[in-house]
């Protein structure tokens, strides 16, 4: 028997052929998406050989990409009410599948950061794109749910596939092919799109607030520069004054949400505890987990020495268990609460976090027991923030909650790299300074290798071995001690989540429905809140 929230609504229709073809199409950009953040971790000693950018070059082009979905997502959600969800869709493919070819020609650090950051533009009209079409084209609440789950699949799908196709397409082929894979599913998306996905406007769309965008850009940007700068190079005037502008202008960033009818971050969800709660434990996961792949990734190929598909391989059973725990969370929610699934989740994360920072120069088990483990336990965590998170929101602001959450979801990856790759580095470099390198190491080469440990394998591939294998051992050294910091540090992060959610959610119960109405039925109160 249905509940009153599952009865389908009045003039609901059925989805036909047409519809499931289209989910097919909708579920593509995830995929691509997902493995785009994989794969560039992947190659990231690659193109350090080949472009030889700097250490905050080599962490724009991580991290640019983030940074800018994380601020237009909600913008562009808008943006496709407004001019149509489909026509927004489709110009976004094209320009995606452009941005795309122009990263894997890059000829320079600079070119490719201004590639990453047109594919962080277009990546963010795929996103809500693609999620709302959904609720569009799926008016049966089962059948809404069931492609609901599709999409969320092709993320978890381009997790696990990714690492394969980019160390297969490394091993043979050079770095910039592994932008390449996502043409065929744009020149598809085109193609297909206008026969199988419909076109859907919103008579009531809210107002894109562009001064809240700038204001948004312009105080994370200036932040993260001058915490990359003082990584680098040590506190100055330049970084500093960065960090103070960007404090600046996030407290007017603020101001301004605070008194706009329809601003771009509703500030009234934090006044919910559960709500703060899980976005911040939400954004922390994925701070984590985008620190931890940017440094395994690069641990695996230029400390131990594997090939890209070996590294590839390595991590694919993290992905996989990561899957399989997010199978789990049903059955979880109805028997254990879910803040204590959260808590101890984080617990056990922090716990993963040690072993990555025990892992040494040789300690290939170590760090794939560390970064397996990282994932099995925080990928189910995530699911259950995201359900608090829409939960805990008012009905009428579920868009706005979810908006939020996609957010924090980008943001939390993108200053995950930013800030633990710059303590990373800055542990390199005062190691490396000074008289640290090995004798017989000419000026240029020494300083590329005090600059990253791309840097040091490019510099040793032009010495002869007497002079090479000295300055590898002591650039790994430095690599790993630097890790070793980020990650005790990371540790201590997860660990206060754990006890700052074991306080703020311990007052939700086990869910008492159904596993499927668990998971999905507050993603379906958010799509019905964006279709009002």
């Amino acid at each position: 028997m249905k509940t009153e929230q599952e009865a389908a609504p009045e003039g609901a229709r059925r989805a036909g052929a047409r519809e499931w073809g289209g989910l097919v199409l909708l579920a593509l950009p995830a995929l691509v998406i997902a493995m785009d953040f994989s794969v560039l971790h992947l190659a990231v000693p690659h193109l350090s050989a080949d472009l030889d950018p700097t250490s905050t070059q080599m962490l724009w082009i991580v991290d640019v990409y983030g940074f800018l979905i994380a601020g237009l997502l909600v913008p562009m959600g808008t943006v496709g009410d407004r001019i149509g969800r489909r026509r927004l869709l489709l110009a976004g493919a094209a320009a995606f599948g452009a941005a795309s070819v122009l990263a894997a020609m890059a000829t320079g650090p600079e070119m490719l950061i201004a590639a990453r950051a047109l594919l962080g533009v277009t990546g963010a009209t795929l996103l809500p794109s693609t999620m709302s079409l959904i609720t569009t084209m799926f008016t049966d609440p089962g059948q809404r749910r069931l492609a609901i789950a599709v999409w969320s699949g092709g993320f978890m799908a381009g997790g696990v596939v990714g690492p394969l196709v980019g160390g297969v397409l490394l091993e043979y082929f050079w770095w910039g092919s592994v932008f390449l894979p996502a043409l065929p599913v744009m020149i598809a998306l085109i193609a297909f799109g206008p026969f199988l996905v419909p076109e859907y406007r919103s008579p009531s769309a809210g107002r894109v607030d562009a001064p809240s965008i700038a204001l948004a850009m312009a105080a994370i940007l200036p932040a993260v520069y001058g915490i990359k700068e003082i990584a680098k190079d040590g506190p100055g005037a330049v970084p500093l004054l960065a960090l103070a502008a960007g404090a600046v202008l996030g407290w007017v960033f603020v101001r301004r949400q605070r008194r706009l009818t329809d601003p771009l971050l509703d500030l009234r969800l934090f006044a919910a505890r559960e709500f703060s709660a899980s976005l911040g434990a939400q954004t922390a996961g994925l701070f984590a987990l985008g620190a931890v792949t940017f440094f395994t990734m690069q641990y695996l190929q230029m400390v131990i020495g594997l090939s890209p598909l070996a590294a590839g391989l390595w991590t694919v059973p993290g992905m996989l268990l990561g899957v399989a725990g997010n199978l789990l969370v049903p059955m979880l929610a109805r028997r254990v609460a879910p803040g204590t699934v959260v808590t101890w989740a984080f617990a056990a994360a922090a716990g993963s976090m040690l072993l990555v920072a025990a892992a040494g120069t040789s300690g290939l088990a170590l760090a794939v027991a560390g970064f397996t483990l990282l994932n099995l336990v925080l990928n189910p965590a995530m699911v259950l923030t995201y359900d608090l998170i829409l939960t805990s929101a008012p009905p009428e602001r579920a868009g706005a909650a979810a908006g939020a959450a996609e957010t924090g979801n980008e943001l939390g990856i993108a200053l995950g790299v930013a800030i633990t790759g710059s303590i990373g580095t800055a542990v390199y470099r005062r190691l490396l300074a000074g008289d640290a390198l090995p004798d017989g190491v000419p000026p240029e080469a020494a300083a590329s290798a005090r600059d990253t440990l791309g840097g040091a394998v490019a510099a040793a591939d032009g010495l002869p071995g007497a002079t090479a294998e000295p300055l590898l051992a002591v650039a790994r050294e430095a690599f790993v001690q630097g890790m070793q910091v980020a990650t005790v540090l990371l540790a201590v992060l997860l660990a206060a989540v754990a006890a700052t959610t074991g306080v703020l959610l311990r007052r939700r119960r086990p869910a008492a429905t159904p596993a499927a109405e668990d998971r999905e039925e507050p993603r379906a109160r958010e799509e019905a809140a964006c279709d009002a």
